[in-house]
């Protein structure tokens, strides 16, 4: 199967990557690069043709980041966006669909002066078909309007200050656009949703297809599957209602060793590529789609996290998903293969990315390179119905958005309360939180959900504790006792309660969600924040290692997730600079991160390779030894 191009055609070469890297199609044109703008602070501007243009900025990145050229960090509730672009040229029954990654908070987008659409939740993709409005030669443009009330503390938003300048544990604000703008030409009736559901009880993958456009009779899709160099799968389906729903079966090899060949794990992170076609009732293809999925199942037993039938210990990194110029966005897409390699090089297993939505772009080298993704809702931070609402509505569209990826391993829809702040004396608040574990059960049952994570916990599939103890030995004891009862009743880390109730925990997986925050900054002119504070680098990875062997000495913990990956504007409890520049040797931090796990998995990792170079496992799965060396 070829490998499907990752640049847009017809422009020049995107630093971003393809923007939906699970349903790719070719052809697409990226509308990265500058574009107008002006910056309505009051968001009184109602039409068009009464904007100011103030200037040019680079999108995808917000005016508040240096890297868009404007840099205002200010309160501004509206900023306005204008591109002349060139429409793809279209053949019969064709249509452009225009598509945004994510706009904060509400959009309004015109072309050619025609409203094409609104979109609200600033995390969350959304598209538009503008065919109707293009016109018939000449240049098209193009107009967005931006929305997003700085003060405004009952939407989503995460990390985003409301002070003048960031503080604490928040930073800057990000208005507007944020993620890839692109164009997209689809035919006459196409495959708009695919969805993906690993089965490794039945050794099935179940296929979930959802196409838009002219309802048309006998509309076929054929789905052919790629692992290691072979088809595992070449099947044929008819289309109903515009869907296709099938259980693919898949030959199960039977030996554990060849079995484990195709499972997805983070030491070998075996991708299935698909290739599915849409057929018309002559067996003339009309649309073609790449994507891909893997073989895992994520599942709690007792107080184990389980992955494709092994205990499986969890070493995550807690990463707030900011860079220092460009902010929320992605600077590119090689950063973000470079901050996935980094966190395994420094020998965790997975990542926490804290109250941000993955750019998808990120989800898939993580699905690609082997981590396993802990994925958090921003929060609000008002507990009204309009909160209520907004929350639900996009955590469900993120679920629907990131359903498919191997790499998620975890849903976490609150954190530390945020937005439910007085959880333990109001019954609508706790069952607010119940109904959001419930729901999000019900949207995807495959994987575990962390009502709330830290404390105060009502419903919970793993119990997550955020415990900032810089004393190795006080952490040893709190979490050594065989004792729950105590460690519920009488332990408060962080001045709160463990759970609401004593029937919040059933014997789930115990995972130290959040700890350490040791700061180490070199710069003493720039403002510095932490848990605690080591005084240099050599004091800093002592003090880690100390953390982490406590930590590894714990049976009652399932895995732990260490605060934070890199420094983060004024938080500088990173065990990177904010330029990923190692505070101290990767070898030496990747020895304390894994201890005794960590051998393990360079056993099974070295073991899968030698199997993949063997003469005997290629016979046995592939001509092709350069493919699987690649691999």
């Amino acid at each position: 199967m070829p490998a499907h191009p990752d640049q847009p055609d017809g422009h020049q070469p995107t630093p971003h990557g393809y923007p939906r890297p699970q349903l790719r199609r070719d052809p697409w044109w990226s509308l990265n690069g500058p574009w107008d703008y002006a910056i309505d602070a009051k968001g009184s501007v109602a039409r068009i043709d009464r904007v100011e243009w103030q200037g040019s900025i680079q999108v995808p990145f917000t005016p508040e980041t240096e890297a868009s050229g404007v840099g205002n960090t200010g309160f501004y509730r509206t900023v306005w966006y204008r591109k002349q672009f060139e429409a793809p040229p279209l053949k019969a029954g064709e249509r452009v669909m225009l598509h945004f990654g994510a706009v904060d908070h509400a959009a309004s987008v015109w072309v050619n002066d025609r409203l094409v659409g609104t979109h609200v939740g600033g995390y969350t993709p959304f598209a538009f078909d503008i065919t109707l409005a293009l016109r018939e030669s000449g240049s098209q443009t193009v107009v967005v309007r931006a929305d997003d009330d700085p003060f405004d503390l009952a939407k989503p938003r995460g990390k985003q200050d409301w002070h003048e300048r960031p503080h604490s544990i928040w930073y800057p604000r990000s208005t507007g656009i944020w993620q890839t703008v692109w164009l997209e030409r689809v035919p006459r009736v196409w495959i708009d949703q695919v969805r993906w559901t690993p089965n490794l009880h039945r050794w099935e993958l179940d296929l979930g297809l959802v196409l838009k456009g002219d309802a048309e009779a006998g509309l076929q899709v054929n789905v052919v599957l790629e692992a290691m160099d072979r088809v595992i799968a070449n099947d044929r389906y008819s289309v109903v209602a515009q869907e296709v729903h099938r259980r693919i079966a898949l030959s199960d090899p039977g030996i554990d060793d060849y079995r484990n060949e195709l499972l997805w794990f983070p030491t070998s992170p075996r991708l299935i590529q698909a290739r599915i076609e849409l057929r018309d009732g002559e067996g003339a293809v009309i649309d073609v789609v790449h994507t891909y999925t893997a073989l895992r199942a994520i599942d709690i037993q007792g107080d184990r996290v389980i992955l494709n039938g092994r205990p499986y210990y969890l070493r995550l990194v807690l990463d707030q998903g900011y860079w220092p110029d460009t902010g929320i966005s992605t600077p590119s897409d090689d950063a973000l293969r470079k901050d996935v390699e980094l966190v395994k090089a420094m020998g965790f297993n997975g990542v926490r990315r804290h109250q941000v939505v993955s750019d998808p772009r990120y989800l898939y080298w993580a699905d690609r390179l082997g981590l396993l993704v802990w994925a958090e809702m921003p929060s609000a931070y008002r507990f009204t119905s309009d909160s209520v609402q907004r929350l639900t509505e996009e955590w469900m569209a993120v679920i629907r958005r990131d359903f498919s990826h191997p790499c998620i391993m975890a849903w976490v829809p609150f954190n530390e309360s945020w937005g439910v702040p007085d959880l333990p004396d109001s019954s609508m608040q706790r069952h607010y939180v119940q109904s959001l574990y419930h729901l999000t059960r019900t949207l995807d049952p495959t994987r575990p959900v962390i009502g709330n994570d830290g404390w105060e916990s009502v419903a919970t599939d793993i119990l997550g504790i955020h415990d900032y103890d810089d004393d190795p030995d006080a952490i040893a004891r709190r979490y050594g006792t065989e004792e729950l009862s105590r460690l519920f009743n009488r332990e408060r880390p962080g001045g709160r309660q463990l759970l609401i109730n004593q029937q919040a925990h059933a014997g789930q997986p115990i995972v130290l969600s959040e700890f350490g925050g040791i700061s180490l900054a070199t710069a003493h002119d720039k403002p510095s924040w932490g848990y605690s504070t080591a005084k240099t680098p050599e004091d800093l990875a002592g003090r880690y290692e100390a953390l982490l062997k406590s930590v590894h000495s714990l049976p009652m913990l399932a895995g732990f997730c260490y605060t934070q990956f890199a420094d983060t504007y004024q938080e500088t409890n990173g065990l990177l600079f904010e330029d990923r520049t190692p505070k101290f040797p990767l070898q030496r931090m990747a020895a304390a991160t894994g201890g005794k796990h960590l051998m393990k998995d360079l056993q099974f990792q070295m073991e899968w390779r030698e199997r993949l170079m063997s003469d005997q496992w290629h016979q046995h799965l592939s001509p092709n030894r350069d493919h699987l060396t690649q691999t």
